[in-house]
């Protein structure tokens, strides 16, 4: 019986995939039997601590600024001999009220928007070659108000509507483009609200799984999309919030 989420072989690259959902997918990826590299933000893999969600055994890893195209464009290709999933799960955030002044906005608007473009573009000619997967995480604040984080909420936004022009653009590549939108899950990114117990219990409160989201619950998603199964899904992005956004 043939296994269509059995990655044996194919070449993977998770961008943001040294910690939180990029690492669960990343490690999803290494567990049916994929080559995988990650683009992260420190010198190299030794710098990341496996007690803090950065398991990089096994993983090829690169330094890249997400935040400066020319250092996208002029980075060493992970693989020698072509590209056949590209995860783009880099992110971040600037709290207290930061994205309402220039510098925050133009960082978080750099990394979470620009660089998903200029990502793709990079390894275009690979993955048509290869007739390969983009998977672009996004978020559900993509798709409503954050009044504290404007950047961010628009960035998301932008990476959803992104999703589906690139999936309309590439098509006829053999590219598919398609992409998940996580709710709340436990990573750096969100520990303002679980490090606060009231928070939390909170945001559990409106869920109606009754619990945060995990990068495991995040890297099923991005199998599901970049294996055979999804051969005839192109352009959608997957809601993955335990009901938080019905």
């Amino acid at each position: 019986m043939i296994d269509d989420t059995d990655f044996g072989g194919r070449r993977v690259l998770v961008v943001g995939g040294s910690s939180g959902i990029g690492n669960g997918i990343a490690r999803a990826f290494v567990a049916r039997g994929a080559h995988v590299h990650v683009w992260g933000t420190r010198a190299c893999a030794r710098d990341y601590d496996p007690a803090k969600g950065s398991d990089l055994a096994g993983l090829g890893y690169a330094q890249v600024n997400m935040a400066d195209p020319d250092a996208i464009a002029a980075a060493p290709a992970p693989f020698a001999g072509g590209l056949d999933v590209l995860v783009l799960c880099q992110g971040t955030v600037v709290y207290k009220r930061g994205e309402f002044a220039r510098p925050g906005w133009d960082q978080v608007m750099a990394v979470n928007l620009d660089s998903v473009m200029h990502c793709a573009m990079r390894f275009r000619a690979d993955l048509a070659a290869s007739r390969g997967s983009v998977i672009i995480v996004s978020s559900v604040a993509g798709f409503g108000a954050n009044i504290g984080n404007p950047a961010y909420a628009a960035s998301k936004a932008g990476a959803i509507s992104l999703t589906r022009t690139l999936g309309h653009a590439l098509a006829g590549e053999g590219i598919r483009v398609n992409g998940l939108a996580p709710g709340l899950v436990d990573t750096k990114l969100t520990k303002v609200t679980t490090q606060h117990p009231e928070r939390l219990a909170g945001a559990i409160a409106r869920i109606p799984q009754g619990r945060l989201g995990t990068p495991a619950d995040m890297a099923g998603v991005a199998l599901f999309l970049a294996s055979p199964l999804a051969a005839y899904v192109t352009g959608q992005t997957l809601v993955v919030d335990g009901g938080l956004t019905l």
